[in-house]
């Protein structure tokens, strides 16, 4: 069975369903968690005149937040007695940062949640989950 499980967040509620149930996995099967966070890459355009944020600023910003998001999944962790590490990244698309993370911590199962959109909206909006899906050949488990 599964010995190691990337669980990613974004500090969403729909993230949080996820990460219950990576911890409730993890307890009965004996596993450890890593929790992941993709920070973003700080939206530079070389037509801007004007910065919105300065780039340390950005950064420290997103940094911070990834943090408060992964000591959540740590505590949550720590609390249901489960070994729990996390790790961030930066990258342009998440799905790359959560398929490289699985890969550069040996996790043999990624667990994320998923919207469920379905039809045309799947198609427009697309999704994280499902661009994982049809790019790792780790086995991911989606929780709804």
């Amino acid at each position: 069975m599964f010995k190691h499980i990337l669980v990613p967040t974004d500090g969403s509620e729909l993230s949080q369903k996820a990460i219950d149930g990576a911890i409730d996995l993890a307890q009965s099967v004996g596993a450890r968690i890593t929790a992941y966070a993709c920070l973003p890459q700080y939206p530079y355009s070389p037509f801007a005149d004007v910065a919105v944020e300065p780039p340390d600023d950005f950064h420290a910003r997103a940094e911070n937040e990834a943090r408060e998001h992964l000591r959540a999944v740590e505590r949550a962790a720590q609390n249901a007695g489960v070994p729990c590490a996390s790790v961030t990244s930066i990258d342009a698309a998440p799905y790359i940062g959560i398929i490289e993370a699985a890969e550069q911590n040996g996790c043999d199962v990624i667990l994320m949640a998923s919207h469920g959109r379905r039809g045309l909206g799947s198609l427009l909006i697309g999704s994280e989950t499902q661009r994982v899906l049809t790019h790792t050949k780790i086995p991911v488990i989606v929780y709804r």
